[in-house]
Formats: C-alpha cells, structure tokens, sequence
C-alpha cells in the first residue's frame, strides 16, 4: 500500500443510526445520506476526512434506511484503488453472532468482528457519520502509536452548560483518561478553565486486540446499553487501561474550532447557514482538504432576467448547485441543491432547497428547508406566520418551517 504508517489501520464508519430528531428529513434515508450544503451527503465530511488522512481502508456500517446511503457511496466514493489495498465496503446488518439488530454501536463492532479480522488491523479507527469538521485522523493514529496506548479518544473542548450531551473527561497532566462519564449531569470543568469541558467526538482508535477483549466481554453483560460512551471507556478506563485523549486539532484553517453535530432540525439548518457568509465558518473552498461527493453530470447554474425595477434572477450570500435556475427570482443567504428552481418574482431568504425542489411566482420563503422534487404554488407564503404553518407543517423551536415532501405539501394545500 501507498503508506506503510497506515495499511494497518482499518476504519470503521457507523452509519445506522436512525436520526430520530432530524426527522422528517431522516423520514427516507438514513441520518448519513441527508443533503448538506448543496451538493453533498452528511457522511461526505467523514469520508474526506478519511481520504485527506490516509485512511483508505473502510468499512461502512449501515442499518435504517440504507439504500440512498449504499447508493451515494457506490457512486461517489469508488476512487479507491483496489491494487494499493485501499477500499471501501458498505456492510449491512448480517445477523451473524445472533438474530438482532445493533444493540449499540459496541455491539455493532461486536457483530462485525468476522470482517474486522478478515482485514488483520494492528489498530481499529471507529468514526461517526453525522458531523460536519475536518481532522486528520493520521496526526491521531501517531499519537496514539506514541503513547503506547490502548485507546485513544479525540477531545474537544465545550461550553460547560453544553456538556451534558457529550461524554466527558477527566485528563491527567499528561492527557491520560483517569475519568469519563456519559452525558453526566453535573458535568466536571477543566482544572484551568471552569467555563468549559472537555468532550468526547465520538472518534476512537483502538488497539485491535483491545477492541475485541471489550466487545465480547460486553456483549456478555446482562443489562449494558452496548455502547462505547456508556459501557466501554467507562470500563477501560476504571480497569487501568491505557486510555488517552487526543485534543482536536482542527484543519479548517479558522480562529475557532469547527466541529458541529447536526443531530437535530435546528443545529443542521445552523450548519448550511455556516457555510453561506462572505467569510464562512467552515471552510469548503480549501484545495488542501478537499470535500469529495458523487458529482451529478449537469449544467451550470443559470440566473435569468434582469428586467430593472420589475423581476431579477439573482443569489446573495447563498450556495447554488449545478443545474439550478434562478429565473426572475432571488435567493438571499440559501443553499440550494441540484435542479433546484426559482421563479419570477420569488424571493427566498434563509432556507434550504433540496435537489428538484421549484418556487412559484411571488412565493415568500423565509427560514425553511424544502425536501427533494417539493413544488411550491404561486403566491405561497412561508415562514412569515408560524402559527399557521404549524397547522401544516413541522416547525422548529428557531422557527425553521420543514416541507417534508412533495406529496404532504399538495394535500396541505387543497
């Protein structure tokens, strides 16, 4: 393989969850496969992230809804190069150790273990597929190479009053893990810093041998939840094992750390907000880490009439996908994906279009996210009277107007 450091690293990539609070949007396809930012799928980020690290042996687990996930890696992601040892495979639930589903992502690499060793890893990568960042998983891998370690967990730093969602640690001087506990309610402060926390990403390296010592042990538990978080890093690390925090180090070339779970309706309509200022949050435009997706062979985006004091096909601030047409429209700090379409006299501002989605004439559209092949009618107003689009429709606590499908919006309309 291209890299002796890492043709023994195997990444697994855990992508069943059901994303029950991103929902309606998660209604179809699983939490992975939901558009972000225009053109690309949510797993996209962890897949470049591996990509840009040298991580070129994947395996993918899937689970709910995992067509349009499997679909959008076999088109987009087959640029590994099979002669240098590089893959990736998409695993569905095989039901080989027993009848269930995954239990917990423990058990999920519980149930995986005959794949895990058909590949001989000295060290296993796990990796999530629903958050937006860049890391090098490579700079991880050496340190945990260099301490010696048996698992090695990335660490971010988070406001304190936000740390209850997260795993958190208790970190020696030398950034050994003598305490984790698992969305704690009272959660412990850094001994510098009693404003912040230090939090788990939900990104492991493992020795392999200590991965599968813990996953066995663990399935045989009666009453654990199966997880890492919960049962795990708890039990490793009250066991003595060498368990070591690797404090983020961000690739997005910004002042602040960029690391957002889009778990929720809410934080995923702030994420694609992120991306549409003049200087962006998070950084897509960086040739050094590139973003990767399954491009869709279509034209340009096309802006048409500019009929002074009467229509103008026009974006500000926005992201705008192949294939789109701004006819006589405008879009005001938007994502729009692929084929999407706005016509004359339109104006939407603050939303989100999926590929296909249209907007009538003289339609008002503001702070909403529009599923895939959505036709708006003419005139119609969104986003401006909440309360009566909560009649309708699924409202946010930020006021976020979801249309879920094509075939809600025409009923809701007669």
């Amino acid at each position: 393989m291209y890299d002796s450091d890492m043709d023994r690293v195997l990444t697994i990539l855990l992508a069943g969850g059901m994303g029950e609070r991103l929902y309606p949007l998660t209604k179809d396809r699983a939490k992975p496969a939901v558009p972000f930012g225009g053109m690309y799928r949510i797993v996209d980020f962890t897949l470049s992230n591996c990509f840009n690290s040298n991580c070129r042996r994947i395996c993918v687990l899937t689970q709910y809804k995992s067509n349009s996930l499997s679909r959008h890696i076999n088109r987009g992601w087959n640029i590994m190069h099979t002669e240098l040892g590089e893959f990736i495979e998409v695993i569905p639930p095989q039901m080989r150790v027993n009848s269930n589903w995954y239990l917990g992502t423990a058990d999920a690499i519980y149930q995986n273990l005959y794949s895990i060793d058909q590949n001989d890893p000295r060290e296993v990568l796990i990796v999530s597929g629903d958050h937006i960042y860049k890391m090098n998983y490579e700079k991880m891998i050496r340190q945990h190479r260099q301490t010696e370690a048996d698992l090695t967990i990335a660490a971010i730093e988070v406001p304190l009053g936000e740390a209850d969602r997260f795993g958190v640690f208790e970190v020696d001087a030398v950034n050994r893990v003598v305490g984790f506990e698992e969305k704690p309610e009272n959660p412990k402060p850094l001994p510098d810093n009693p404003d912040k926390a230090l939090a788990s990403m939900g990104v492991y390296v493992f020795n392999v041998d200590v991965l599968r010592q813990s996953v066995c042990k663990d399935a045989e538990m009666s009453g654990s939840s199966h997880d890492f978080g919960k049962n795990i890093i708890p039990r490793l690390v009250r066991g003595q094992a060498a368990v070591y925090a690797y404090n983020f180090q961000d690739e997005n070339k910004k002042e602040s750390q960029y690391w957002r779970d889009v778990g929720t309706l809410d934080t995923y309509w702030e994420a694609n907000m992120d991306l549409v200022s003049v200087d962006p949050h998070f950084n897509l435009y960086d040739h050094a880490w590139p973003m990767r997706t399954n491009l869709p062979t279509l034209p340009p985006a096309k802006f048409v009439f500019a009929e002074a004091g009467k229509r103008f096909g026009a974006t500000v601030d926005s992201i705008v996908s192949p294939g789109c047409i701004i006819s006589g429209g405008v879009a005001d700090h938007c994502v729009l994906g692929p084929e999407v379409r706005i016509n004359s006299y339109a104006h939407v501002t603050e939303s989100i279009l999926f590929e296909g989605a249209s907007i009538g004439r003289n339609c008002r559209i503001r702070r909403a996210i529009i599923e895939k092949n959505v036709h708006i009618p003419e005139g119609t107003e969104i986003g401006y009277d909440l309360d009566e689009d909560a009649k309708r429709f699924r409202v946010t606590h930020l006021g976020v107007v979801v249309i879920e499908s094509a075939e809600k919006f025409e009923m809701s309309v007669k």
